[in-house]
């Protein structure tokens, strides 16, 4: 399915997978997706959490079932009705997320993803898409899977150690996940990165980089030391914010590090045709820190 549907790096278009779950539509990045499968027997897991259905084999391989149905509306899936699956990649671990139906893929502009209203920021759409057939929800997957690792996610926090140097580096963050942006200020922030500049897209991030440099010309490092930017963002994705930096005859000095659950073996030729100087897989966060550190010390 990848080979087929790949776009090229920083065209500022994607293609989704649109699926439903309890009539509603909704959609993930296709390169999120590593299959869809119809989703077959289902072995209740130890685990109380009703957010997840249970364990299933997938050509000897265990997977966790999650059930979208209960996480969106509090509803449990109904097994004895014959549901679908998407089998999706988070660091490096497999994760199946139980649809109702899937309604197929669809091209679209990053352009065309709108920021969810500031009502609803709080939900798990991470950005709107307009079609003929009405609003598509495209959901934050990160939270999700962020909410059911608590535990691991603390885990990774307390490894972390205080660096004072780290203090007087100004860094700027871009993910359009709030979920992800708490946790990457949390963590750096317990490692000594304190100075930090949050934004939610990469259309409002490369404006304000390029200000720095209408402002300060060559000298616009005295602002800003590393951009971390995810890759799945409304109205501006990460690859087009890296590869205008590094197209820049000033700004291209400017070191780029990508954070994004698409970081697979599969993609990372992606980052690199676009100059990123390094690329994490969500949620490294120790990974990420130490990243940092190479390029700024």
């Amino acid at each position: 399915m990848e080979e087929a549907i790949l776009l090229d790096v920083g065209t500022g278009e994607l293609e989704v997978i649109v699926f439903v779950v309890n009539g509603n539509s909704y959609c993930i990045n296709v390169l999120k997706a590593r299959e869809i499968i119809q989703l077959s027997e289902v072995r209740p897991a130890a685990d109380q959490n009703k957010s997840i259905l249970g364990l299933t084999n997938v050509r000897d391989q265990v997977m966790t079932v999650v059930d979208l149905s209960y996480i969106l509306d509090k509803k449990q899936t109904d097994l004895s009705e014959r549901k679908m699956a998407l089998v999706c990649e988070f660091n490096k671990k497999q994760v199946m997320f139980a649809v109702d139906s899937i309604a197929g893929i669809q091209r679209i502009k990053w352009s065309d993803i709108t920021k969810p209203d500031s009502l609803v920021r709080a939900s798990l759409a991470v950005g709107n898409i307009l079609t003929d057939n009405g609003i598509l929800l495209m959901l934050d997957f990160e939270k999700i899977i962020a909410d059911l690792s608590k535990d691991q996610m603390a885990e990774m926090k307390n490894g972390i150690v205080l660096k004072q140097e780290r203090q007087a580096k100004r860094i700027y963050m871009a993910d359009d996940s709030k979920t992800i942006r708490e946790l990457l200020k949390e963590t750096l922030g317990a490692a000594g990165y304190t100075n930090i500049v949050e934004f939610d897209n990469g259309k409002e991030v490369l404006e304000a980089i390029y200000k720095l440099k209408e402002k300060y010309g060559n000298e616009f490092n005295q602002e800003i030391d590393l951009l971390i930017t995810d890759i799945e963002m409304p109205i501006l994705d990460g690859h087009t914010v890296t590869r205008k930096i590094k197209e820049d005859g000033i700004l291209n000095t400017l070191p780029v590090v990508i954070f994004s659950s698409l970081i697979t073996a599969d993609l990372h030729h992606k980052g690199e045709r676009v100059g990123a100087d390094r690329q994490i897989s969500k949620p490294s966060i120790g990974e990420l820190v130490e990243a940092v550190d190479s390029l700024l010390f």
